[in-house]
């Protein structure tokens, strides 16, 4: 997969794309990461891409033509490849594994992150981009939005996790007898006794079909404890395109 991501902040990338699970997947060779600076497609000498807003109001608002221009000379790499326009935004359609899941078979991901009170609306229009939210909050652009996003995706491509089955159990993932995505059970590991709180006994007894049991009942009752939507919920969230 490739990944090309479109940013004012460029150097917020490479520290957390090159750790961890994203790093591993890179130097596997499962996936590609590329940042543009949209400043590169400003026309004036001080590289200004934002200006007030018509109506007024506070804050600033990222203009037309830099990301624009920025998204058609980024395609021009790879052209023959399909590329997945996606714009990080409060406004979006709010992410889910669903989600995750469909965008992890793309061949190649866009990402617009946008920055200051938001893009100019045309924009948006004319590139068409999937618009999705990571929560009900705002932050101060779209570049932390950006790396929860590849980090969520990138762990889902194969061969990037130690193990192809790794993802199946997780939080959110079609545990239930009846595909319900279930959030994850209890973990416990070393040592046996800790502050008096010990290892429950299932753990320890070595049937596997026990434990796989105890692992279902838990999942369905910390769902039910903490996330009864997700039970009730009759329509998933449909793939994003």
């Amino acid at each position: 997969m490739r990944i090309d991501i479109l940013t004012i902040f460029p150097g917020l990338f490479e520290p957390v794309l090159g750790t961890s699970i994203p790093g591993r997947a890179r130097d596997a060779g499962l996936v590609s990461y590329h940042t543009t600076d949209i400043r590169d497609f400003a026309k004036d000498k001080h590289h200004k891409v934002d200006d007030r807003p018509f109506g007024g109001g506070p804050g600033m608002v990222m203009m037309c033509q830099p990301i624009f221009d920025a998204v058609a000379m980024v395609e021009k790499h790879d052209p023959d490849a399909p590329v997945t326009r996606i714009l990080l935004t409060p406004q979006g359609i709010p992410l889910t594994q669903l989600i995750v899941e469909d965008l992890a078979t793309k061949e190649r991901l866009l990402i617009i992150a946008g920055h200051y009170e938001g893009i100019d609306e045309r924009v948006i229009e004319e590139l068409k981009p999937i618009e999705l939210s990571i929560g009900d909050y705002i932050l101060s652009g779209g570049e932390t939005a950006a790396l929860v996003l590849i980090d969520a995706v990138v762990r889902l491509i194969p061969g990037v996790l130690g193990h192809d089955q790794s993802a199946d159990e997780d939080s959110f993932s079609p545990t239930g007898a009846g595909g319900e995505r279930l959030l994850d059970c209890p973990h416990y590991t070393r040592p046996r006794e800790w502050m008096g709180r010990e290892v429950p006994d299932v753990l320890i007894g070595g049937d596997h079909g026990k434990i796989a049991a105890w692992r279902d009942i838990q999942r369905l009752r910390r769902t039910e404890q903490r996330r009864p939507d997700l039970l009730h919920d009759e329509s998933a969230a449909p793939p994003v395109r």
